[in-house]
């Protein structure tokens, strides 16, 4: 993250946001990508549980499980950006709304899937750091 006003970033908390609200009964606001992130829901909570076996989906804090949610999207089925941009900013977004635990909870579960799926953090793509014109 370069700084709190980045689009991207405002982009990336706006649909946290919407799945918050959403997975609270409610959808206030929807983003551009809410849809798309909804219809993947079920296979990424399964990522979730597998990652995070000791806490059942119901049992996770609302803000962790949305930052999970949309970060997993972003990861294994966006797959936009590179995945360490991606999981820095999951990090920040929930130190920035979560709990004092939410960053380390976010980062093990992450940490866990990245393993499994044996996706590649070390790559570094220029596109997300590139200034816009």
């Amino acid at each position: 993250m370069k700084n709190k006003f980045d689009p991207r970033h405002l982009k990336r908390i706006k649909n946290v946001q919407a799945l918050f609200a959403w997975g609270c009964g409610g959808v206030e606001s929807k983003t551009e990508e809410f849809d798309e992130i909804v219809k993947f829901v079920p296979e990424i909570d399964n990522i979730i549980q597998e990652n995070a076996p000791k806490w059942p989906i119901d049992k996770i804090n609302k803000i962790d499980l949305s930052v999970l949610r949309y970060t997993f999207w972003e990861l294994f089925y966006l797959k936009k950006n590179p995945p360490k941009v991606v999981i820095d900013e999951a990090i920040e977004i929930a130190k920035e709304y979560g709990t004092e635990s939410s960053s380390s909870f976010v980062n093990g579960v992450i940490g866990s899937a990245i393993k499994k799926s044996n996706l590649d953090v070390k790559q570094e793509s220029e596109k997300e750091d590139e200034p816009q014109l």
